[in-house]
């Protein structure tokens, strides 16, 4: 294996897939607790529809309307998160990511009395090109919650696709896995996987830290 450096500039295509990410502006906090993050995750859900939604209503459920995207892998951590992303419309993932985060920023900035913008500019993105890409891009995200903690503790504040990977699926999975999954002969597979993939990734966490306060990922190749 080998890293090669790529800037954040990217066109999105139907079928491909994409590491969509961002964060609070100025690292600050966006997550305060767990209705905050709950919220957010009700946003993935509702929002991913090509119909105009004006308010996300309470309890309700993923949209049953024609979707934006294909959500592969997700995790929300309090200052961050992170998709895997497969538009399956014209302009689905840019639509879907305007949706979000402007619904959110509206309900966090009228929950806390604040103004202006809530997220870190435009959100990032970077074109998943090949198949040992997505399944090591996919421990990281399903994982990421342990990638950050370092040994102090997960944080209560994150949520993550990593049970919809490792357990049975449920009426409240929100993923498309098949990509992944159908890759390995079960899901302890996967599992087993993941995790080994985390340790090789937690290795490089100082040098990925650094490039990114640069704007700069290190990508992996073959």
């Amino acid at each position: 294996m080998s890293y090669t450096l790529s800037m954040r500039k990217i066109s999105f295509s139907e079928k491909e897939l994409y590491h969509i990410y961002n964060r609070g502006v100025d690292k600050r906090t966006i997550f305060k607790n767990r209705v905050d993050l709950d919220r957010f995750l009700t946003g993935i859900k509702q929002f991913n529809t090509r119909e105009v939604i004006g308010s996300l209503g309470r309890g309700h459920g993923v949209s049953t309307k024609a979707k934006l995207v294909n959500l592969i892998a997700y995790c929300i951590n309090q200052n961050h998160f992170h998709f895997i992303l497969e538009p399956v419309s014209e302009k689905g993932i840019e639509r879907f990511m305007h949706k979000l985060g402007m619904g959110y920023s509206k309900y966090f900035n009228t929950k806390y009395k604040r103004s202006g913008a809530l997220f870190q500019g435009s959100f990032k993105a970077k074109h998943i090109d090949s198949n040992e890409y997505l399944l090591h891009l996919s421990a990281y995200i399903n994982l990421n919650h342990m990638a950050h903690s370092r040994g102090h503790g997960v944080s209560t504040l994150s949520k993550t696709s990593w049970s919809e990977y490792t357990k049975e699926n449920s009426s409240g999975d929100i993923c498309d896995k098949k990509i992944i999954l159908e890759q390995f002969k079960n899901k302890k597979k996967y599992e087993k996987f993941a995790e080994e993939s985390l340790k090789s990734i937690i290795e490089r966490k100082i040098l990925l830290e650094e490039l990114d306060e640069a704007g700069i990922e290190l990508i992996q190749t073959t």
